[in-house]
């Protein structure tokens, strides 16, 4: 349940970047600056930051089965919320053989 209420931040997050898009291009914008701050925000924490978190991502989960493409895919989408539960825990995998998933996990 936790992770499902995590995850749906980003995709609300999405879809209201999506609407704002949507609304600029039918030039219906809105004029309040506060909703177009908060849309800038958005893009910036969707785009800049879920791409900058894919090289932490494709080491989390070396291991584990998923290929780098769908690694990418996902940490695009969702960002840490769904690879984040390996970083903790130092499991590769959702079996928790408890291979480290970062060489900075084994000299904790």
């Amino acid at each position: 349940m936790k992770t499902t209420a995590l995850r749906a931040i980003p995709i609300l997050g999405w879809l209201y970047l999506a609407a704002g898009l949507v609304a600029a291009l039918a030039e219906r914008a809105p004029r309040n600056r506060w909703l177009r701050a908060v849309w800038w925000i958005d893009a910036f924490l969707s785009v800049v930051v879920h791409a900058a978190q894919i090289p932490v991502a494709l080491r989390a989960t070396r291991g584990a089965g998923h290929s780098p493409l769908k690694t990418a895919v996902l940490t695009q989408i969702f960002g840490l919320t769904w690879y984040g539960d390996r970083l903790g825990s130092g499991r590769a995998d959702a079996t928790g053989d408890g291979t480290p998933t970062d060489h900075r996990e084994a000299q904790r």
